[in-house]
């Protein structure tokens, strides 16, 4: 497994228009059930006078936590493609909806399909797309004695520091690149028998 993977940086809009029926996307970066679950719930209070509301989510590194929900439309025609769209963009920790004004005029399933893939497509393109380095997350308690050597191991690693307490017993906690937390531990393990 790869210590990287592809996310975006900002939340971004797409449209598709088709027969009158209005395709709102909007793309979210995300990390929790609980973020998609409030996203959710503000798109359906906000567009509450709308047909549909479908999206899909990938979640992880590994991206292996995802779904997509068709919301009433016919099974696989909406969340689907805009999961595919997710998929074939190898995007993860995201959440992508949309919305649907419905025009009066049946699109089918092909035509639904090509609406919701094309609405998801518009807002991947619109959005700002980074790498992301997978963390592990190093804690470290040492005397005091020992900072000038925990924070020349710091230096030269480059681990981002995410708390430290400094008391008769010192803790630090780091997030490194998954790639090069063992290799950390190593070094600061090692501190302790020298």
């Amino acid at each position: 497994m790869t210590d990287e993977f592809k996310t975006i940086k900002n939340t971004s809009e797409g449209f598709y228009s088709e027969k009158r029926s209005k395709f709102l996307a909007f793309a979210h970066h995300v990390e929790t059930l609980d973020e998609i679950k409030e996203l959710l719930a503000q798109y359906r209070k906000k567009y509450y006078d709308a047909r549909h509301v479908c999206y899909a989510y990938m979640l992880g590194a590994a991206r292996e936590d995802f779904r997509a929900n068709d919301d009433g439309e016919p099974s696989s025609t909406a969340g689907k493609p805009i999961l595919g769209q997710i998929n074939s963009n190898e995007l993860t920790d995201i959440l992508i909806v949309v919305v649907r004004y419905y025009g009066g005029v049946n699109l089918g399933t092909s035509g639904l399909i090509v609406a919701y893939r094309e609405a998801a497509a518009d807002a991947i393109a619109h959005a700002e797309v980074e790498m992301r380095q997978v963390e592990d997350y190093v804690t470290y308690d040492f005397p005091y004695v020992m900072m000038n050597d925990v924070m020349r191991i710091v230096k030269d690693m480059q681990p981002r520091i995410v708390s430290q307490t400094y008391d008769n017993t010192c803790r630090i906690v780091l997030a490194i690149r998954q790639s090069d937390a063992p290799k950390l531990r190593q070094r600061l393990s090692k501190l302790s028998f020298e």
